[in-house]
């Protein structure tokens, strides 16, 4: 009798663990890493990293910024002052933005150091922030969406002046703000959703993936930001490579109003076998590829401007972003290009 009792609760745990295992989403892996969504492109074999030659090719690079591309931090000042009372969005650099809708001050990706590593390590920036962290205005969100070193920066995390301001944040991503001092913080998975104030977020898949160190590859979660405010939608990219989930995501969430879309950081021949192409960065035609898929009205274009992360020039993004526009069904005026600390009012974005 007992040994059919054991049968019985034996036959029971393996029916359960089989139907976990069906029901597991697919981008939940069994030893609690991630993946991209199904049917995402993969890393090619034939891509071989070499520091050696990175640098090398990287000291070709014309590194003389026009002095168009950055505005004098007191104008930027100023126009933060000029505009407190309006919706508007603020470039500080690569993914750094403030997007202030309504009553809610939202950041994005915040990274104020000279070098987007640990410590003094890392890539260094070719252009300092539009403002410094104790410049921000009073911030109420604080997005982050993976926890590569150039958008997940603890150092900015720690010296962060608004600690009460609530973070949503991708899966196993809270510990770096709960243990530095904030308290509303929630961890995010793909299609949650969470109401902040006026404001809707979703939390969406993006084609990427996650490491800061030599035994965390794809242990934490990565994704992208979908943001709902009065009938608005925007729609802030992770870093990310073409793929078909955009697709789904436009048949589910658009059309988008804007979305903000990586456009730099995509050039690492000759390591890789392609120039100006990589999985997990799109070029600037592949981000206007995602902006018709997503049925986004208008793009403007980030992660670019700021650092050398890759070897295309440093200026080339955004002129390749606008050229190629009309390739897309866009006009230039509506594939949208900043300044490092240029301030628009949403309104103008939009119309």
């Amino acid at each position: 009798m007992l040994r059919h009792f054991i049968i019985i609760i034996f036959l029971i745990n393996f029916i359960v663990d089989l139907n976990a295992m069906e029901n597991k989403l697919y981008h939940h892996l069994k030893d609690g890493s991630f993946r991209n969504p199904e049917g995402s492109p993969v890393r090619d074999t034939k891509f071989k990293w070499s520091y050696k030659v990175f640098n090398n090719e990287k000291k070709k690079l014309d590194m003389n910024v026009p002095k168009n591309h950055v505005i004098e931090k007191k104008e930027v000042i100023k126009s933060l002052k000029e505009n407190e009372n309006s919706d508007y969005i603020l470039w500080i650099g690569h993914a750094t933005f403030l997007i202030k809708l309504g009553n809610t001050t939202i950041i994005t990706d915040p990274v104020f150091e000279k070098n987007m590593g640990p410590l003094i390590f890392g890539p260094k920036r070719f252009v300092d922030p539009a403002i410094n962290l104790n410049e921000l205005p009073n911030v109420d969100l604080f997005l982050l969406t993976h926890n590569h070193y150039d958008h997940l920066s603890t150092r900015t995390i720690q010296r962060f002046p608004f600690k009460k301001a609530k973070v949503a944040t991708a899966l196993k991503l809270g510990k770096y703000f709960t243990k530095n001092g904030f308290n509303d913080v929630y961890e995010m998975d793909w299609y949650d959703e969470l109401k902040i104030n006026d404001i809707k977020i979703t939390f969406v898949p993006a084609v990427h993936w996650s490491k800061r160190s030599l035994w965390d590859t794809n242990k934490t979660l990565w994704g992208s930001f979908l943001i709902e405010y009065k009938n608005k939608k925007f729609f802030f990219a992770c870093d990310t490579g073409y793929g078909n989930i955009y697709k789904e995501l436009g048949n589910k969430y658009g059309p988008i109003d804007l979305t903000f879309i990586n456009i730099g950081a995509y050039n690492f021949y000759p390591m890789a076998p392609k120039k100006d192409k990589s999985i997990y960065h799109t070029n600037p035609e592949e981000a206007l590829k995602i902006g018709k898929d997503l049925k986004s009205k208008k793009v403007l274009g980030m992660h670019w401007g700021t650092v050398v992360l890759s070897l295309e020039p440093i200026m080339e993004p955004g002129k390749r972003f606008k050229n190629s526009s009309n390739q897309y069904g866009y006009h230039p005026d509506d594939a949208i290009v900043f300044k490092i600390g240029q301030l628009e009012k949403i309104e103008n974005v939009l119309k």
